[in-house]
C-alpha cells in the first residue's frame, strides 16, 4: 500500500513537472518564431543577423537540439490527470486521444522538416539550410498553412485542458483556484497559439511577396 502511494505521487510530480516544462518550452519556442515576424517588420527578415536567425542559433545548442525530441515524446507518453469534475465540463478532456493523434501526426511533418533541417544539422557538424528560406518554403504553400492552423487548434484544445490538469494532479484544484486556473490556462493557451499563427501567416506572405 504504501509503495503504491509513493508511486503515484511520484508519477503525479514527473507529469506536472513534464507538463510545466512543455509549456515552457512553447512559450520559448513561439517567442523565438515570432521573431520572424519582427524581422518582417523592421526590414531584416532573410538578415544573418535578423533575431530570428539568432534565435534559430539558440535554438540549435545542443542540450535544446535534445530537448525537442524528448519533449514531442512527451506527448505520447504524457497523461493529464483530470477529475471528473474536469471531464464533464471540458471538450478537450473527452477527446484528448483524437487531440492527440492531430497533434503527432503534425509534430512528426514538423520534426522531420524544421528540426532535421536545422537543430539537428548543426548538432551533427553539417551545413543547416537558411531559417529564413526554409520558413518562406515551407509556409508558402496554403495546403501546408492550413494543415498547421489546424495544428495549433488542437494544440489550443490540449493546453487549455492541460494547464489546469497540471495543477489538478498536484492537489491545487479547490473551487476557487479551479475556475482561476482555468481562465489563466485558457490565456496562457491562446497568447501561445495565436502568436504561432502569425508566425506561420507571416511565413505565407513572405513567401508570396518573393514570387
Amino acid at each position: 500500500m504504501a509503495n503504491a502511494f509513493h508511486y503515484s505521487i511520484g508519477r503525479k510530480f514527473i507529469q506536472a513537472v513534464s507538463g510545466a516544462f512543455l509549456i515552457i518550452f512553447l512559450g520559448l519556442h513561439v517567442t523565438i518564431n515570432f521573431f520572424s515576424v519582427i524581422d518582417s517588420f523592421t526590414g531584416r527578415f532573410g538578415d544573418p543577423d535578423g533575431l530570428f536567425a539568432l534565435g534559430c542559433d539558440f535554438m540549435s545548442l545542443p542540450i535544446v537540439t535534445i530537448m525537442v525530441p524528448v519533449l514531442a515524446l512527451g506527448f505520447i507518453v504524457k497523461r493529464y490527470e483530470a477529475g471528473r469534475k474536469g471531464a464533464a465540463d471540458s471538450w478537450a478532456s473527452q477527446n484528448m486521444f483524437v487531440l492527440g493523434i492531430i497533434i503527432l501526426g503534425i509534430l512528426f511533418i514538423h520534426l522531420t522538416h524544421f528540426w532535421a533541417n536545422m537543430q539537428l544539422q548543426d548538432f551533427m557538424g553539417a551545413e543547416r539550410v537558411d531559417p529564413y528560406l526554409l520558413l518562406v518554403n515551407y509556409f508558402g504553400r496554403w495546403w501546408i498553412l492550413l494543415l498547421y492552423i489546424i495544428w495549433f487548434v488542437a494544440i489550443w484544445f490540449h493546453l487549455t485542458h492541460g494547464f489546469w490538469s497540471m495543477f489538478h494532479t498536484v492537489g491545487w484544484d479547490n473551487g476557487v483556484w479551479f475556475k482561476r486556473l482555468k481562465v489563466i490556462g485558457i490565456v496562457v493557451a491562446t497568447l501561445i497559439v495565436l502568436a504561432f499563427i502569425i508566425v506561420a501567416l507571416n511565413g505565407f506572405f513572405q513567401a508570396q511577396a518573393l514570387m
